[in-house]
């Protein structure tokens, strides 16, 4: 009986509020940040292409966010100028029918900014490299302590919500 006058009286107290979305969460803006897909080792390539396991990765991506129709789809991509870093997000892209936007490498604070500026509220996803991933993830994220990524490592993927008003989210798997 105690448990049944409990949850009527909180009932009772909060009838009739309207529930809206943690401070955390509303209005945020999504970043999915990656390091480019697999590359052919190759002696002596400077900018070398994706091999089968890259391309395959990069493949994957695009089922992954590449669905224009449902919920959860990117609305701007981000890559370096590195050929390895534009292939990985081409499938991707095409399936989006957008293009991608090549920004410096050189400037992952700068890159960050700018994403959160000219997509707020949206979905970005930013292909970048072992050495600015970490960075750019540091700076939507506020945390300084991101892990460095391993030379044989391209399956993490970080996303950040970035609210306007609040700490942003941080999630970090594997795909």
């Amino acid at each position: 009986m105690r448990c049944r006058r409990r949850f009527a009286r909180s009932r009772g107290r909060h009838s009739g509020a309207q529930f809206t979305a943690a401070p955390g969460t509303a209005g945020s803006t999504t970043v999915i940040v990656i390091r480019h897909a697999e590359t052919e080792s190759s002696v002596g390539i400077v900018d070398p292409p994706l091999s089968p396991a890259g391309e395959a990765r990069a493949a994957l991506l695009a089922r992954m966010f590449g669905d224009a129709n449902v919920l959860g789809h990117v609305d701007a991509i981000y890559v370096s100028p590195a050929l390895r870093s534009r292939l990985t997000a081409a499938p991707l892209a095409a399936r989006l029918g957008i293009s991608a936007t090549v920004a410096p490498a050189d400037d992952p604070r700068g890159l960050a900014r700018r994403a959160l500026r000219e997509h707020s509220g949206g979905r970005v996803l930013i292909v970048g490299h072992s050495d600015t991933v970490p960075r750019i993830v540091a700076a939507l994220s506020g945390n300084p302590k991101i892990p460095e990524i391993g030379d044989q490592e391209y399956g993490t993927m970080y996303i950040i919500a970035v609210p306007r008003i609040g700490n942003p989210n941080l999630l970090r798997l594997n795909y």
